[in-house]
């Protein structure tokens, strides 16, 4: 992928895992209310694509995008598109809209939402066993990879802390493994992950772990900062949610002015742990940047 602005590459990025995605997902040729339907409707509803993206850009910075970074881009959407399914379910969050249109449960209905985030997930393992089909090892290293941030040491712990922490006051430090497993654990996976479809060595693996951790958390300040600010239309959920759940956020914690300024700091470390690599990391550091500006 020759160099391009910001702008080009996060276009051609969604092209490429869209692409992908319509060839993995199951066609939906039943009635528009079933199970393959249902996965698509949430597969396809305006995602940025965040996680993809970041796959691919890290890929870039340490050689070439290759179709197993294609295979990557489209597991962890799909691990990201259930993990919001069942963030929105009446059990957890009982969210009516995400990114501007019914979640999953209202266009379709409860059970029909769970069992189509049950199958993105298993589906999102899957993609890895087929585009690393000719190199095992590979494909294990990059399943144990997405399993830990997936399940009960990363995403699955960190909703299963976000819940419990309704009603409740935490310290900084306690609201940050909250986020780091819930949100974190993913936007780091999709960078590693990324990067070892580049043959990425294990310096230039730690410098990304120090990346991912800053923007992972970074995405989250900056999410709590919009549900204060943001209106409905432009968050494409419902303002002022967590709040209305009574869940500790960052703006709680630290103010709006202190986390904003969070935001900065973080986008700072960001930007330090990829300080020694050349301008091919470039479209990291500008997601980075698009990350805490969302919204502004």
């Amino acid at each position: 992928m020759p160099a391009m602005s910001f702008e080009d590459f996060v276009r051609s990025s969604r092209q490429r895992v869209d692409s992908y995605l319509e060839e993995a997902l199951p066609p939906a040729t039943a009635s528009e209310k079933n199970l393959q339907a249902a996965i698509r409707y949430s597969v396809f509803n305006g995602g940025k694509r965040v996680r993809p993206v970041l796959a691919y850009a890290a890929a870039y910075a340490i050689g070439e995008i290759t179709r197993s970074t294609d295979g990557v881009a489209a597991a962890v959407e799909m691990i990201h598109a259930y993990s919001l399914i069942h963030d929105d379910l009446p059990a957890m969050d009982d969210d009516h809209l995400r990114r501007g249109k019914p979640t999953c449960h209202i266009a379709f209905d409860e059970a029909t939402a769970i069992l189509a985030g049950d199958a993105l997930q298993t589906l999102a393992f899957q993609q890895l066993l087929n585009v690393h089909e000719d190199a095992p090892q590979l494909a294990l290293r990059q399943l144990a990879i997405l399993c830990n941030a997936s399940g009960p040491a990363g995403m699955v712990l960190g909703q299963a802390l976000d819940i419990s922490a309704v009603d409740k006051t935490l310290t900084l430090s306690e609201l940050e493994q909250v986020h780091r497993h819930k949100t974190g654990a993913i936007i780091s996976a999709s960078i590693l992950m990324g990067a070892l479809t580049a043959d990425a060595n294990n310096q230039q693996l730690d410098a990304l772990t120090q990346y991912g951790e800053a923007v992972g958390l970074a995405f989250q300040v900056q999410d709590d900062i919009l549900d204060v600010t943001g209106s409905t239309e432009a968050i494409g959920k419902q303002q002022g949610a967590d709040m209305a759940l009574n869940k500790p956020t960052y703006v709680t914690l630290l103010g709006l002015s202190g986390a904003r300024e969070k935001a900065r700091e973080l986008h700072k470390a960001a930007l330090e742990a990829i300080s020694e690599f050349d301008e091919r990391a470039d479209q990291l550091r500008a997601i980075a940047d698009y990350i805490v500006s969302r919204g502004c």
